[in-house]
């Protein structure tokens, strides 16, 4: 039988060793504070340290991969873009980033469906990716799929409350549902 107190474990006659606490991933730690968080400015805060954690998951490689093809969707030179975010998944299929960089990619060229397709595989290695919930929410909502972005933009929110975008996203397909329903 194991005793514990406070947050070190102790063991009893018998035990082979004790069983420290399992700390939280900084990552899980920092989406609850942005959730609890009130303030704009101090949840935009917290934000950009997500942001920041979710781009060390990649490693220099990727984050060299993703600067060329940065540059290179700003020269709108989408080829060079495609294949350099091509090697970022390819090396790193599990950098929700990869996939989130490559969505941006082909938005910025038009391809929605393709964007699409990227911002999903990004949400289904990390649901709470604030960035690709929204990207996805405007491609619906650009392309008249607006209950459907409505939709995801509550989900953003439930994440990222204090998200003023979505915030005025939601409040103007609300009430553009409810004057289509009058």
């Amino acid at each position: 039988m194991r005793a514990e107190t406070g947050d070190v474990a102790a063991t009893e006659p018998g035990d082979s060793a004790p069983i420290a606490p399992q700390a939280a991933h900084p990552l899980d730690e920092l989406y609850l504070a942005l959730k609890a968080e009130r303030s704009e400015p101090a949840a935009r805060r917290i934000a950009s340290r997500i942001n920041k954690e979710l781009a060390k998951k990649g490693g220099a490689t990727a984050d060299l991969l993703i600067e060329w093809a940065t540059k290179a969707i700003k020269e709108k030179n989408y080829t060079v873009a495609n294949d350099l975010l091509d090697q970022v998944i390819v090396l790193y299929p599990d950098y929700a980033e990869g996939w989130n960089n490559r969505a941006l990619m082909h938005l910025a060229a038009g391809n929605y469906a393709m964007a699409i397709s990227d911002l999903s595989q990004a949400l289904t290695i990390e649901p709470r990716h604030f960035g690709a919930l929204s990207g996805l929410a405007g491609i619906l909502r650009m392309t008249g799929k607006e209950e459907v972005a409505l939709d995801v933009y509550r989900r953003l929110l439930e994440i990222y409350p204090q998200h003023r975008a979505a915030q005025r996203a939601v409040m103007q397909i609300t009430e553009g549902l409810t004057d289509e329903a009058m």
